[in-house]
């Protein structure tokens, strides 16, 4: 578990230190705010594949799964608490399991609150040039 909020946590703010360049400003930056939330969600989903990979690599070398393939599929059920129950780990190792769906839970909580805060900067960001163009010409009077 502390792997996984260390990887999250590395890379979420080497995201955000990235990001916080490319912030787009002015009132036409549509597109440099898309490529920036679209850079934001790749950079989130990557991490929580890194996460599950590494979950992955544990249930294969220590948990008895049959091979690799095996091991990153139950790991990517039980991360993302979809678990299909159609592999199941062996009776000594189930709580381990557990854990890491929590730590799925935790994490994709945080990249979505992190998500969420980003997207609330850019949003407010419009509002405030919006605001500083002030009213639209040609409007009635």
């Amino acid at each position: 578990m502390a792997l996984c909020v260390s990887i999250h946590a590395i890379g979420i703010l080497a995201a955000f230190h990235w990001l916080k360049w490319r912030i787009p400003s002015g009132p036409r930056y549509f597109w440099r705010a898309t490529h920036a939330l679209i850079s934001l969600a790749a950079c989130t989903i990557l991490l929580h594949l890194l996460q599950i990979t590494a979950w992955g690599l544990f249930y294969y070398w220590r948990a008895g799964m049959p091979d690799l393939h095996t091991a990153l599929y139950f790991s990517a059920v039980t991360y993302t608490t979809t678990g299909y129950g159609d592999v199941v780990l062996p009776q000594e190792w189930r709580l381990v399991g557990s854990v890491e769906a929590l730590t799925g839970i935790l994490m994709c909580g945080l990249s979505t609150g992190l998500y969420f805060a980003f997207f609330s900067r850019l949003v407010s960001k419009v509002l405030r040039d919006r605001k500083d163009e002030g009213p639209a010409q040609g409007g009635a009077a």
